[in-house]
């Protein structure tokens, strides 16, 4: 079953549990610890759950791989601002998971399939390796093993569902890559210039205080600029 932040939560708790790839003993555990709201109770006092739980549960996840302990969580938690949609969650996630450096992991087909949050067919995993976050290891005796990008793969199968032929997706991956590859360049020349004559301690320090400043800039600077422009689009095809 899926959401949208308009419609009303209807995921279970196990289907829930299924699409963030977590146990529902750990849903549980993130409700009772204040970290995860807690459902909409429907009918027979089942609780349902919408995108705001998913992307707050991928969050939390994302928040734990970094290494935060359960109490540094809770405080970054507290610290968001109320009323946060599903797209702001992931937003954030999307800061967080830039902190890690890359991380290509080796897992079976059926851990693959875990860390994906649901079983993945074969034409899906070759979407996947398309997009440079799969690749089969060609080492692995069993033939079944793979090397994975741990950091896209949650971006990559949310990809999976959007509605677009995957020459499209391949186009607007090659995109994103030339552009922000030619952002960090230009912003990197500017922070190296601006830092030239300090001790390399602070200029490793200042580097790490600015990493998250820098993304969470570019991801609000790209979240309006794109809105502006589908805006534009729209009203352009509206007058037609």
């Amino acid at each position: 079953m899926t959401t949208s932040d308009a419609e009303e939560p209807t995921l279970t708790i196990d289907e829930l549990a299924a699409r963030s790839g977590v146990t529902v003993r750990t849903v549980r555990f993130y409700g009772t610890k204040g970290l995860l709201p807690p459902p909409v109770i429907g009918p027979r006092r089942v609780g349902r759950y919408g995108r705001e739980h998913l992307a707050r549960l991928a969050l939390i996840e994302e928040l734990r791989h970094q290494g935060m302990t359960l109490a540094a969580i809770e405080r970054y938690l507290k610290r968001l601002p109320p009323g946060l949609t599903a797209h702001d969650l992931a937003l954030h996630r999307a800061v967080v998971a830039s902190w890690a450096p890359e991380t290509v992991e080796r897992v079976t087909r059926e851990e693959l399939g875990r860390r994906a949050g649901r079983p993945l067919t074969d034409e899906e995993v070759e979407r996947l390796a398309e997009m440079d976050i799969v690749v089969r290891d060609a080492d692995a005796s069993d033939g079944d093993v793979y090397r994975v990008d741990a950091g896209l793969l949650r971006l990559g199968v949310e990809l999976l569902d959007v509605p677009l032929s995957r020459e499209t997706v391949l186009a607007a991956r090659t995109a994103l890559l030339e552009h922000s590859r030619a952002a960090a360049r230009d912003l990197s020349r500017l922070l190296r210039d601006a830092v030239a004559e300090r001790d390399a301690r602070d200029v490793r320090s200042l580097s790490a205080h600015m990493h998250p400043i820098v993304v969470q800039a570019l991801l609000t600077t790209f979240q309006r600029s794109l809105r502006d422009e589908l805006r534009e689009w729209l009203d352009a095809d509206g007058e037609r």
